[in-house]
């Protein structure tokens, strides 16, 4: 194999790979055509895959370390995988708000690797936002204020006790744990380590103020820029096919899991890859 057909499938983001099996091992060229999409496009789609847990870490593997999730209960006998399933009978689903994965640990994801086990008749898209885009939008006197600023990121709200994931019944068990009060500290102009282009880093899920301000302080511009940077415009939304393995750039999107398939169940496999800290 020495070729990859690309098809773009948003102008915001997004593109599907044809003419890779991921459950072989990839030559060089390969790896890298299929990295360097994942830089251009920003969230890639690789249908009709059969992977076994392994081979999907494998594949993850070919870009960096795995990470190991300090508050979701990992798949039986892999704790690099999260099985990442909603019930017929689940109210909330996982992923149900715009975020990064894992930004408050102090070295984020590069990006995570989506495997779809069952996907429902109708629902269950995700949806992608281009922090490139969300950033370059800005207006000159936004970014002037913006340079130079650091933002707090904590998964305190999310998983810590009394958060968001703590205690509820459903088919996903998360864990409150202590370091759920730690946090991170990354700027918010960040500078992409491969592409070199500056993109907007925050999310409403994890970020929770501005150092060396308070909460109170924060919030304002903390909602402008989530909004603004979830705005249409940046959005790629993504119908997902049975089998399918979708793989996002962590470091320059944002994404949405949507909760609008109610009484039917939907199962992925995660995999997440180690990045390292923001500049």
């Amino acid at each position: 194999m020495t070729g990859i057909e690309i098809e773009p499938l948003g102008s915001a983001a997004g593109a599907r790979i044809h003419g890779v099996d991921l459950s072989q091992p990839m030559s060089g060229n390969v790896f890298g055509q299929v990295r360097q999409a994942l830089l251009d496009h920003l969230v890639i789609f690789f249908p009709d895959q059969h992977l076994t847990p392994d081979q999907h870490k494998d594949f993850g593997r070919r870009f960096g370390t795995l990470n190991i999730h300090p508050h979701v209960k990992p798949l039986a006998g892999h704790p690099e995988v999260l099985n990442i399933v909603k019930e017929p009978g689940d109210r909330r689903n996982f992923g149900g708000g715009w975020h990064s994965d894992m930004t408050f640990q102090q070295e984020p994801a590069l990006g995570s690797i989506l495997y779809a086990r069952e996907v429902p008749a109708t629902g269950g898209d995700t949806m992608w936002a281009n922090m490139y885009l969300a950033y370059e939008s800005l207006s000159d006197g936004m970014k002037a204020l913006l340079d130079g600023l650091v933002a707090i990121h904590t998964a305190e709200d999310i998983y810590g006790a009394g958060g968001v994931y703590t205690n509820q019944r459903t088919a996903m068990v998360t864990m409150a744990a202590e370091q759920a009060s730690g946090r991170a500290e990354h700027p918010v102009v960040r500078t992409h380590p491969e592409t070199g282009r500056k993109l907007l880093y925050v999310n409403e899920a994890f970020t929770t103020k501005f150092k060396g301000m308070t909460r109170a302080e924060s919030q304002p511009l903390l909602d402008f820029l989530c909004r603004h940077a979830t705005s249409a415009p940046f959005v790629y939304r993504h119908r997902w096919q049975q089998d399918e393995v979708g793989f996002w750039d962590n470091r320059c999107t944002q994404h949405y899991a949507l909760n609008d398939y109610h009484g039917q169940r939907r199962a992925m496999h995660r995999v997440t890859v180690n990045g390292d800290r923001p500049y």
